[in-house]
């Protein structure tokens, strides 16, 4: 018997359709692990919810870009294949959509399906030699002032190397992946998600001349707050944070382990990329 995830968003038309799609597995002899989506903006607790059965042969999950991401942060460093289905604004991440589930499902269960790796960030957050927190992600990480803090004051190094001290309302530290997110709306570049890289894009910074960085992902990045810092948060992929200040040492590199996306078709990126950005024009 086959086991499946089921990572719902907390939405009445999601669940309806969770519950038909549950009976329908279940005539299917497949067994169902299901879970609502984590409610973000949750306290980082150094490994993340990451108690995903490890013989799910796969998980759908039912939501938007955020339920995507509690999903990933569920299933953790396991090599659990993961499929997207729209219910949420913009589902950069969905790989289909609410009336293609079925369908979907039938391919997948047939193993008539691909999956493509999507590169991670692994995040340490030290105190001294104390790790405060520890958070694989897949889209970001960011570091943002609080209503009433002053510009941030970000030391960054590369590979060891001083870059610059990023005087902005916040950093964003971004995968191709999350190019498209947070990253975008500050001003970063779309990445291919294919391309091997981390994009650095600082928030409304005080120095025009601070614009968005994109160097290799094989670089170790180092961020450090001077000691005037208060009233600021590390967010990891909108799902959990953490209050820092200028005694902690955020280190930042590629993970060990990537996400399976699970894909169906031989949808073009870049039309993907068309029809969530609105872009003006048609196909060729």
């Amino acid at each position: 018997m086959k086991r499946i995830g089921l990572v719902v968003k907390e939405d009445q038309k999601a669940r309806r359709k969770a519950d038909e799609f549950e009976l329908w597995l279940a005539s299917k002899d497949v067994e169902v692990v299901r879970r609502e989506s984590i409610v973000p903006n949750a306290t980082a607790s150094g490994n993340g919810p990451k108690d995903a059965p490890a013989d799910l042969f796969c998980v759908f999950v039912l939501g938007g870009d955020g339920t995507f991401l509690s999903a990933v942060r569920w299933i953790g460093d396991q090599e659990i294949p993961i499929l997207g289905v729209k219910f949420g604004e913009i589902g950069f991440l969905a790989e289909t959509t609410e009336d293609d589930l079925f369908p979907a499902a039938e391919a997948i269960l047939a193993r008539r399906f691909e999956t493509i790796p999507r590169a991670r960030l692994l995040v340490e957050v030290m105190r001294d030699d104390r790790e405060l927190a520890r958070e694989t992600i897949l889209n970001d990480v960011v570091i943002n002032k609080g209503a009433l803090a002053r510009l941030a004051n970000i030391k960054t190094y590369i590979d060891n190397q001083y870059l610059t001290t990023y005087r902005a309302d916040g950093l964003i530290i971004a995968t191709p992946t999350g190019s498209t997110a947070y990253s975008l709306a500050a001003g970063g570049p779309v990445v291919h998600p294919a391309v091997p890289c981390i994009v650095m894009t600082p928030i409304c910074p005080f120095t025009l001349t601070n614009r968005p960085l994109i160097v290799p992902d094989t670089v170790h990045i180092t961020l450090n707050l001077t000691e005037e810092a208060s009233d600021l948060m590390l967010t990891f992929d909108g799902q959990a944070g953490l209050a820092i200040n200028h005694d902690v040492t955020i280190a930042i590199r590629k993970g060990p382990t990537p996400v399976h996306m699970i894909t169906l078709s031989d949808r073009n990126y870049f039309d993907v990329l068309k029809e969530k950005l609105r872009w003006s024009g048609g196909r060729a």
